[in-house]
C-alpha cells in the first residue's frame, strides 16, 4: 500500500498543476557509516488532475500499489544535510503492482491507462 502524504503546485507549460506525494511501507535499513538500523519508507511524487481542495482532502487516503526504485540517465543530486553533491542514476516511482522489490528498468514498467 501507498499513503498520500502531501501534494506540491506546480507550473508548465500548461498553467498551474499539483504533483501527490506518495509514500510507501516501513521498511527497515542499515547505516553505511554505523552499521546500525533504522526505519525509512520511499517516497515519489506523480502528477494529478486534481485542484488543491482534491489534492488536500486527499491526504491520508491509501490506495493499493507500492513505490518501486527506476533506472533514469545519470544526474547530480545534492545531499542537503553535507552539501555533497552525488550522481544517482535511479529515482523513487509508483507502482500498481503491490510488493515489487526487484528494480524496473523504465520500459519494464506497466503502464497505467487513465
Amino acid at each position: 500500500m501507498v499513503t498520500i502524504t502531501g501534494y506540491e503546485k506546480r507550473t508548465g507549460d500548461n498553467g498551474e498543476f499539483f504533483l501527490l506525494e506518495l509514500q510507501g511501507d516501513l521498511e527497515f535499513a542499515y547505516s553505511k557509516k554505523t552499521g546500525q538500523p533504522y526505519a525509512t519508507a520511499k517516497k515519489c511524487l506523480i502528477p494529478s488532475t486534481f485542484n488543491e481542495a482534491v489534492c488536500q482532502a486527499s491526504i491520508g487516503k491509501q490506495m493499493r500499489g507500492s513505490i518501486i526504485k527506476t533506472s533514469v540517465e545519470p544526474y547530480e543530486y545534492t545531499i542537503e544535510e553535507t552539501g555533497e553533491i552525488v550522481t544517482l542514476a535511479y529515482r523513487y516511482t509508483y507502482s500498481p503492482q503491490e510488493n515489487v522489490t526487484e528494480e524496473l528498468k523504465p520500459q519494464e514498467a506497466e503502464p497505467v491507462l487513465i
